[in-house]
């Protein structure tokens, strides 16, 4: 009988030893909270971008000549859908009309200049503009690491880490990695996803070409490198039950 209670006991403070996760998201949002959130900021046009832009117009050599650029720049596998890539100093070079300045405006703004440029050689041109490289990539403790093309316009880090198979088990939930590059500076910061706040971080919506990096937890590194760290665990638990037991007993 001692020997069990032994046992049980030794059990009891083993796993007692283990640290407790919080696997649930926003965990501390509170239930049928109605929590005002911030909208997903706007999506501006950087350098190296490719957009998509087709011209329907009563002007058919102008219509043309708009996709047959948009094919001929899609000789690489991240512009296969074709498009004007804007270069280092903000533009995009379009057929007889030559550079336009689209950086650092959204997709509706790039598309009222064009057509307001458009206007003044042809009538009544009709633009469709797309951004056809918005790119992230998602790894570590995801179930699928990847880069990812995004089809729309925005995506927010859940929704990537859903289209990354989301995070498994061993994933850092409160420690989860944003990289973000603009006009050459790259900025890191780290969200909390079980903390509700962490959906009004401007770095929770995410902008194309950031990388999302998910830490694993100890009990990852455990399992790589048992004999390093697990086995310490182990004799620091064992230790402290036996201290305790012998208080016990006497």
């Amino acid at each position: 009988m001692k020997n069990l209670t032994f046992t049980l006991f030794i059990s009891l403070i083993f796993f007692s030893c283990a640290p407790q996760r919080n696997l649930v998201y926003f965990s501390n949002l509170p239930k049928g909270s109605n929590d005002i959130i911030q909208s997903a900021a706007q999506l501006k046009l950087q350098k190296n971008d490719q957009l998509s832009i087709s011209l329907t117009s009563l002007n058919t050599e102008y219509n043309v000549l708009f996709a047959s650029a948009n094919a001929n720049n899609s000789n690489t596998p991240i512009n296969s859908k074709g498009g004007f890539r804007i270069n280092n100093a903000g533009n995009i070079n379009l057929p007889l009309i030559g550079e336009v300045k689209v950086e650092g405006l959204s997709l509706e703004e790039a598309q009222a200049l064009i057509t307001q440029v458009l206007r003044k050689q042809i009538k009544d041109p009709y633009v469709d503009l797309q951004l056809v490289n918005f790119k992230i990539t998602v790894i570590g403790e995801v179930n699928h690491p990847a880069s990812l093309n995004v089809p729309g316009e925005q995506i927010n880090l859940l929704e990537a880490l859903g289209m990354a198979g989301d995070m498994t088990v061993f994933g850092k939930r409160e420690n989860v990695l944003v990289i973000r590059e603009e006009d050459g500076v790259r900025n890191m910061t780290r969200l909390n996803l079980n903390d509700k706040d962490s959906y009004n971080s401007p770095y929770f919506h995410l902008k194309q070409n950031d990388i999302v990096y998910v830490e694993p937890d100890k009990s990852k590194e455990r399992q790589v490198n048992s004999n390093n760290t697990l086995l310490p665990i182990i004799s620091t638990c064992v230790s402290a039950a036996a201290v305790l037991l012998t208080v016990i007993l006497r």
